[in-house]
């Protein structure tokens, strides 16, 4: 059987202007709202609604988005840290050994405050642009975002994080940037992958009219995207959270869970409701 070990030694950064740089994390970021916002105009054309308020939605979901990955992060898995770091919750700073502070950046966001965020977001924009019911709009955006989620795992590769376990064998990552010499599962790849697939399934159940049930496409992707979370989980790194007073599972796949949970639940009414 053949087996491949890729060396993997990028660089994290794309270009540089003075001391400005962007970054491929940052980039993927970027190419995943900006196509998720051409992907979601290009449907409500489809579907003859104003696009007016669209510009407004990508707002709503940047921030919501990122207000709600980086709060993941913190309570979710590094509540022990940011307790006594209040200040580096909200600003990318970080506390030096002289008692000042350093700019690092934002490092953590969890996809499952993201989710939750993103929830929320919306929320707040359907109720100040009641166009359209709630579950309506999110069977629609939730398919660019499975996309963008792909992107953003994509990002987590080229930054060398949220590695995957060791394989035990030739077959895996070697990630050169980490000072490893053993190959890893390349757990960011597995799910990035598994999301571009799911885009495209959800957009195939959208474009064979599913789209007149409101809330199903929504709970599909619920119980697909977080049990791929849960599965790929088995052979990712600890990421650390409250796993060590719940062993049997990683803090990824408790979280998982209800979300799968939630799917499953709003899949089946909104099939009820189809039937009666």
């Amino acid at each position: 059987m053949f087996l491949l070990k890729i060396q993997w030694e990028p660089s994290t950064t794309l270009f540089k202007l003075g001391s400005f740089g962007v970054h491929y994390y940052s980039l993927m970021f970027v190419i995943a709202f900006l196509l998720g916002l051409r992907i979601l105009k290009k449907m409500y054309e489809e579907e003859k609604v104003s696009t007016e308020t669209l510009e407004n939605l990508l707002f709503y979901v940047v921030i919501s988005t990122l207000l709600g990955a980086r709060l993941g992060h913190v309570f979710f898995y590094d509540w022990a840290y940011y307790q006594n770091h209040l200040l580096e919750i909200l600003l990318p700073i970080a506390s030096t050994a002289d008692g000042g502070y350093s700019f690092v950046g934002f490092r953590g966001l969890a996809s499952h405050g993201a989710a939750i965020g993103i929830l929320l977001g919306v929320i707040v924009y359907q109720r100040t642009y009641p166009y359209k019911p709630l579950l309506w709009i999110l069977d629609r955006m939730i398919i660019p975002i499975t996309l963008g989620a792909g992107f953003v795992r994509i990002g987590n590769f080229f930054n060398s994080e949220i590695v995957g376990n060791y394989t035990g064998n030739n077959f895996g990552v070697v990630f050169v940037n980490r000072g490893e010499i053993l190959p890893r599962h390349p757990a960011q790849l597995y799910e990035a992958i598994a999301y571009i697939l799911l885009f495209f399934f959800l957009r195939y159940l959208y474009q064979k009219g599913i789209k007149r049930q409101d809330g199903f496409i929504l709970g599909v992707f619920m119980a697909v995207l977080f049990s791929i979370r849960f599965l790929v989980e088995f052979v990712k790194e600890s990421q650390g959270g409250f796993e060590t007073a719940l062993p049997a599972l990683s803090t990824g796949q408790w979280l998982s869970i209800p979300l799968i949970i939630a799917g499953l639940i709003l899949m089946f009414a909104t099939k009820k409701i189809k039937e009666a």
